[in-house]
């Protein structure tokens, strides 16, 4: 907290002193009062001078997953755990997808996925743990500002390369004789590039709208975060019309790449169904089944978080969501395909081989 000094105010008063007969004119004398208060009283919090007389907040405090002191310790050791399996679940994605025999675009999609995954959970999950055995659980203005926009990024990021994902098995299924000419190297970055880029323009607008509106007291954020939902409920100011646009950006984010999923995975069915051998068509339809269980989780977990900002859900339900999606679905996606994957589980299988012989 920055304090300054009030200004006192000055009176200044003139008297003028006149003698009468010979006597030389006296001069002007002027003098100063000066009234001031208090010592204790002059002194005022600088983040408390704003015009409407609200309070303007320079941090945070995070209320954390509960407030419950008896269940701090296990949820630490319980998110430890989870974030531990998240960061070796994926780490091990990311090592066997460089095999020479998973040199394949679906695999490299998959590589990139980890990355992301890794990335989410390690931006929210550290400053969680470590508000679980502390006391002081205030987060800096800059300090929420950045993760705010990683969030917005790496959540953006995923939705679009699941779409970049479905494409590939659209492809792959659709048309295999030109699948290798379509989805080659250059294409497969430069998707995974455009899925960047697309992130950074919904992160960087959706984290200048958020903190361009008022915030002011109280600065206790009744999240494990700083996210969109408890962010704006700090607002003094309307924020209906930024609600507006947070739908808005959601369908965007969300529910464009929803639908590009789901008409590949039309177009995939159609062709799955011309297929006269029923191994065949199971094979084939397997490729995919591993993508739609993921693409579930997140329109899931994301949908009520964010499309209605406000919603009558308690906020300890928007808390369990938001963990699962920050925290539990990373953890999960290399479980989901390494164990519905026959070529992972040949490599993962050879790769521990090799290890128990050393």
């Amino acid at each position: 907290m920055s304090w300054r000094k009030a200004a006192c105010p000055v009176s200044p008063l003139s008297k003028k002193n006149k003698v009468q007969g010979a006597m030389p004119t006296v001069p002007q004398v002027t003098t100063a009062l000066t009234v001031c208060p208090s010592e204790s009283s002059q002194m005022e919090p600088a983040e408390e001078q704003d015009a409407g007389n609200h309070t303007l907040l320079t941090e945070f405090v995070l209320s954390g997953l509960s407030s419950r002191p008896e269940l701090q310790h296990l949820l630490f050791f319980t998110i430890c755990l989870v974030y531990s399996m998240t960061l070796m679940g994926n780490f091990l994605i990311c090592m066997v997808t460089v095999h020479p025999s998973l040199h394949m675009p679906m695999y490299f999609f998959l590589r990139v996925l980890s990355f992301l995954d890794i990335s989410t959970a390690s931006v929210v999950v550290p400053k969680m743990l470590a508000n679980l055995l502390s006391e002081d659980r205030s987060i800096s203005y800059l300090g929420c500002v950045t993760q705010l926009y990683c969030v917005v990024f790496l959540a953006a990021t995923e939705w679009y390369l699941l779409a970049a994902m479905a494409y590939d098995r659209y492809v792959a299924v659709c048309s295999p004789l030109r699948y290798s000419a379509i989805m080659n190297t250059r294409a497969c970055l430069s998707l995974v590039l455009l899925c960047c880029c697309s992130g950074k323009v919904v992160s960087v607008v959706q984290t200048a709208w958020v903190f361009t509106l008022s915030l002011c007291g109280p600065r206790r954020i009744d999240y494990f975060f700083c996210d969109i939902p408890p962010l704006i409920t700090l607002s003094c100011s309307d924020t209906s019309r930024y609600e507006k646009q947070l739908i808005s950006a959601t369908v965007l984010v969300i529910f464009t790449p929803f639908c590009l999923i789901l008409l590949s995975y039309a177009c995939i069915i159609s062709s799955i169904l011309k297929i006269s051998s029923a191994e065949s068509r199971h094979k084939t339809f397997s490729t995919c089944s591993s993508h739609l269980t993921v693409v579930t989780l997140y329109c899931a977990s994301g949908t009520l978080i964010y499309l209605q900002p406000k919603s009558s859900n308690s906020q300890d339900t928007k808390k369990i969501m938001a963990l699962i999606y920050t925290t539990v679905i990373p953890t999960l996606n290399p479980l989901i395909y390494s164990l519905r994957n026959k070529e992972v589980k040949e490599v993962l299988i050879r790769a521990m081989a090799v290890l128990m012989k050393k």
